[in-house]
């Protein structure tokens, strides 16, 4: 970084918050009392983010007379819930090119079902009258870089060859008029398939829609252990027990009380800035009236968006697995990281110069190698579990309570029968190896992005396993 860029960047940052700027809100809720004593429900639902809320809420919708009680280690919403940029897909299989690689045969169902699963959201948002600032805006992937377009150009065309419509490919003034950047050269613009929200937001209302269906919550309740009691389950916490017959656990990135499916998940820091809110005059020289969620189609890419007060989120490109798969309040700070960010993003909108950053924070992703959910049973049946989101959770988990509430029920259904419930992802190996792997894998992804795309062995090897790092 030149020393002017780095002192522009460091300038930027001087007053930025070391918070989510979702969770630093005065509408953030009071946290729910913590368990005491022993409860006894029909279904226990372990985490109270996205994944523990839509399978809550989802329970007492199927069947409004069974019992549901979530408890949640900290707070609704805490984790990635709030930390995450607010790109709520359709896709189920993180992007619809990683979609058609592992399950080409059932691409067209996975595709039918994240649009009717995204419409539901869209759906249960209006009902429960959730103010999360939900726009169904579309995502554009930009190219930066001339093998990138190519490789762009040439998904459009076999997207078309696939049948599905409403994706667009954007030349580099085309993209312009919509969104205005010396760096841009196209992109493809999925019109409906990704809506924008606020994150936080969309918790504290799921908690709510919960709350008013009778659900009991419990924060600052942690799961510490999970073992068979009579015909149920039994979970400890803290201050007392939960006797369920059936349990939900969407605990993602968190060590799960399934002990044998931990290896499938490794945690990935995540790392975004918000900038303040832009004048007229700062928002006409970029343009974007459209509001879409934008991405870069690098492998170290950034993902940014509007948000309803017109800041600008700028986040991703470092992706940090720390060693043993560590999760530590410490870890969300990096200052090293804010300060790149800063750096890339005026060398993308160089007419923001001297605007300012409000907030700067981070957070772990639950990554798996194949980079979508999987899901499975436990203990004969009475436990569901989904993990490894892989950064494509904020729509994805609302699939993930069906399936999980599908499985603990017994009955096949069409999500059930996708190749992709039945299947697992090939688990990390232990340590050093899972570090050695994975630094290897991001140096040769950054690699890649410096060398027209070539992809090196190491890499060529994964994708002929099916294997992959990504946040």
């Amino acid at each position: 970084m030149a020393p002017a860029a780095m002192r522009t960047a460091a300038q930027s940052l001087s007053g930025a918050k070391p918070v989510s700027y979702w969770l630093d809100d005065p509408a953030r809720p009071e946290a729910l009392p913590a368990l005491t004593g022993d409860e006894h429900t029909d279904l226990l639902v372990i985490g109270g983010g996205y994944s523990g809320l839509w399978t809550a809420l989802i329970a007492k919708e199927r069947d409004p007379d069974r019992d549901v009680v979530l408890i949640e280690g900290h707070e609704v919403g805490w984790a990635a819930s709030g930390r995450n940029g607010g790109f709520c897909a359709a896709s189920l299989t993180h992007g619809l090119a990683n979609g058609v690689e592992r399950w080409p045969d059932e691409i067209a169902k996975l595709e039918e079902l994240g649009e009717r699963n995204l419409d539901a959201i869209e759906a249960a948002v209006a009902r429960y009258g959730i103010d999360c600032e939900f726009e169904r805006t579309g995502e554009i992937d930009v190219a930066t870089e001339p093998h990138q377009l190519q490789e762009l150009r040439e998904w459009h065309e076999e997207i078309v060859g696939l049948g599905i419509t409403g994706v667009d490919f954007l030349d580099r003034d085309a993209l312009r008029a919509e969104v205005d950047s010396p760096t841009f050269l196209g992109g493809l613009w999925d019109r409906r398939g990704v809506a924008m929200l606020h994150p936080a937001k969309l918790a504290w209302g799921l908690k709510r829609a919960c709350l008013e269906l009778g659900v009991r919550i419990h924060e600052h309740t942690r799961g510490l252990d999970l073992v068979r009691s009579g015909p149920g389950m039994a979970v400890r916490t803290p201050y007392g027990r939960v006797f369920a017959r059936r349990v939900a656990l969407g605990t993602n990135i968190f060590p799960s009380l399934v002990k044998r499916i931990r290896p499938y998940t490794v945690p990935v820091y995540d790392y975004a800035l918000m900038t303040e809110p832009l004048t007229p005059e700062q928002l006409d020289s970029i343009g974007w009236k459209g509001r879409q969620g934008l991405g870069d189609s690098a492998n170290q890419f950034h993902y940014f968006r509007l948000s309803a007060d017109n800041r600008i989120l700028w986040g991703g490109y470092d992706a940090i697995y720390p060693y043993g798969g560590r999760l530590s309040a410490d870890l969300d700070q990096r200052p090293e990281t804010f300060l790149k960010l800063a750096e890339q993003f005026f060398t993308c909108f160089p007419q923001l110069s001297g605007l300012r950053f409000s907030h700067a924070w981070g957070g772990a992703i639950d990554t798996c190698s194949r980079f979508t959910a999987f899901f499975g049973k436990a203990h004969q049946g009475r436990v569901a579990y989904a993990a490894g989101y892989t950064g494509l959770g904020v729509g994805s988990t609302r699939f993930g309570a069906d399936v999980m509430l599908d499985l603990l029920s017994g009955e096949e259904t069409a999500r059930t029968r996708l190749d992709m419930v039945r299947s697992k992802p090939m688990p990390f190996p232990p340590e050093p190896f899972a570090w050695a792997g994975i630094e290897l894998t991001k140096r040769s992804l950054a690699r890649a992005d410096s060398n027209g795309g070539h992809r090196n062995l190491w890499l060529r090897a994964m994708d002929k396993l099916g294997l992959g790092f990504d946040s």
